[in-house]
């Protein structure tokens, strides 16, 4: 059972998030910036304030405070770059050259708020703007802490994580094959692409709260085995809800995985499988956590409220 105060406490965290992505992306000038343009601080701020769940930054607060970390601004401010980034894959994965979706969160997609090269822009700004807030010394003072932070969100974001994820979500779609045929992939394969695509972002979340907690290298491995368990089951469920949900509840168009010929498990196992692999995947979440007490109780109701989730 999730606590009755989760999407309470998730609200909280989403709140502190949006002000500070907020105050971020005001139309003020940085130290060494020239102007920030209008159009494309618009663009940005349309896409960064548009409401969210914001799970990422959720899950790495709590893992900061599940490791032991004081409550600090340091954590938030991670947070917030590492949702830039989320914004930014959104913003990009929209564009007419990828999923061509005309809404994101209840609202028009950037590219039909503004046009197509102000979105990939916006999306730009977004990611490049991360690197710079979570290596401030306002997230943390010691600068080997921030190096181990811009590497890990390097990592989970580029080649071997989120981008690679999404060049073999296209190659599934057939977008590289003669006549564009869907590829037939096998569960395992699958099961790599969305790791990458979406469970490198989530993974980088719990460890990036445990490298600014000063958590020991058994909670690290823990977290570690918790994010990849609740990564996968976040997607499936989300490809189930791509299903059996409704746009107005999600927020987003829904039906076009099959439209498309998306690789996904709930294509190729059936519903019903891929409902008992988010359950076995939630399980294995939560019995990485074994050896954390009730500090880490955040984390055990965000993989419940992942497989439960109806939006």
């Amino acid at each position: 059972m999730v606590a009755p105060d989760f999407e309470t406490q998730l609200t909280a965290v989403a709140l502190q998030v949006e002000q500070l992505l907020d105050s971020l992306l005001m139309d003020t000038a940085l130290e060494g910036e020239i102007v920030r343009p209008d159009r494309l601080l618009a663009s940005m701020r349309h896409a960064a304030l548009a409401g969210g769940k914001r799970l990422r930054p959720f899950l790495l607060v709590s893992a900061h405070k599940a490791c032991g970390g004081p409550v600090a601004d340091g954590a938030l401010i991670a947070a917030a770059a590492l949702e830039c980034v989320h914004c930014y894959s959104l913003v990009h994965d929209d564009l007419p050259m990828m999923d061509d979706d005309d809404l994101r969160r209840g609202q028009p997609t950037v590219h039909k708020a503004f046009d197509e090269a102000t979105a990939i822009l916006a999306g730009d700004g977004l990611l490049t703007l991360a690197f710079d807030v979570i290596a401030s010394p306002q997230v943390h003072p010691d600068p080997r802490v921030g190096l181990q932070l811009v590497r890990g969100l390097a990592r989970a974001s580029g080649v071997g994580g989120m981008v690679g994820g999404q060049m073999l979500d296209l190659a599934a779609e057939g977008r590289h094959t003669h006549g564009g045929q869907p590829l037939k992939l096998l569960p395992e394969a699958i099961r790599q692409l969305q790791a990458m695509k979406t469970g490198a972002l989530l993974l980088f979340a719990v460890e990036a709260g445990a490298i600014l907690a000063g958590a020991s290298l058994d909670q690290r491995e823990a977290l570690a085995r918790y994010g990849r368990s609740l990564g996968i089951a976040f997607q499936i469920a989300d490809d189930v809800l791509d299903v059996e949900a409704d746009s107005a509840t999600l927020g987003k168009a829904v039906g076009k995985d099959e439209a498309k010929g998306k690789a996904t498990l709930v294509q190729v196992l059936g519903i019903e499988a891929a409902r008992r692999e988010v359950q076995m995947h939630v399980e294995a979440a939560l019995a990485a956590l074994a050896r954390f007490g009730p500090e880490a109780d955040p984390l055990r109701d965000a993989v419940r409220f992942t497989g439960a989730r109806k939006r």
